[in-house]
């Protein structure tokens, strides 16, 4: 069996999850009371790993909706899903950051994380009793370096099959490059720095984040620009490595 508690916050983070939430629904069946109203026994098979059951076959989302702000939760709440979650599901404050990430890390946000914290210990405890209820006899307090990966092989309302990618790419730091370009800019000026620490973020703390960055940079550019290493430990480019029975004299060569 898994659990997850799922976990969505700020303006875009619930803007994201209520998305999430709907293709869920549509993927098991459950409309926007709650209900089961899928035609395939499959649909609940796993149901568990998303939503709680609860008095009436109705099916509540096991999520924490957090804000600094109730705007976001009103609009929730006013959606054709805010039936689905539970109300105590629903974490906020009542006055936003303002974009301003130190004044959510700092203090407002600081001061609503011991309820949110209580929140996510008490779903975690309910969900681990429940765990050791079903499966007293092969429950073990901790597994070390188990790491579990699954593909889900059910393809998505209205489509024949589904695919999952994993990929990365170099092409990426250029994207950080720019960002530590213009924050290097606008740090060296002390642009804006006085709205961070009058909420309590250190100096200090800024040009940690320029360093982060620029080796993050650095690792992607060095992971690009790697070389081969010949079996005699004589390092070079891909460009200037020969096939093992010597080079071939070019095509058309006379």
């Amino acid at each position: 069996m898994r659990e997850i508690v799922h976990l969505q916050i700020g303006q875009c983070g619930n803007q994201i999850g209520a998305k999430f939430w709907e293709v869920i629904g549509e993927e098991h069946g459950i409309d926007s009371a709650g209900g089961y109203c899928g035609d395939c026994a499959l649909q609940l098979e796993r149901i568990s790993v998303y939503y709680n059951e609860a008095h009436g076959k109705k099916y509540v989302p096991r999520a924490l909706l957090v804000d600094l702000e109730p705007g976001t939760m009103d609009s929730i709440r006013s959606s054709k899903l805010g039936a689905l979650f539970h109300p105590d599901s629903f974490i906020y404050g009542n006055s936003g950051a303002g974009n301003n990430w130190a004044k959510g890390h700092y203090t407002e946000g600081a001061e609503l994380a011991e309820s949110v914290l209580d929140a996510v210990r008490s779903e975690v405890d309910e969900q681990m009793l429940g765990v050791q209820t079903r499966h007293s006899s092969c429950f073990v307090e901790w597994i070390p370096n188990n790491v579990k990966v699954a593909v889900c092989d059910i393809p998505p309302p209205g489509l024949s099959m589904a695919a999952t990618f994993i990929g990365n790419s170099t092409a990426v730091q250029e994207l950080f490059g720019r960002v530590a370009e213009h924050f290097s800019t606008m740090f060296r000026r002390r642009a804006f720095v006085h709205w961070y620490t009058s909420e309590g973020m250190d100096v200090g703390e800024f040009a940690e984040a320029e360093s982060n960055i620029r080796d993050l940079v650095s690792e992607y550019q060095q992971l690009q620009d790697a070389r081969a290493v010949q079996e005699d430990g004589e390092v070079v480019g891909e460009a200037e490595m020969e096939p093992e029975d010597g080079p071939h004299e070019p095509r058309g060569a006379v």
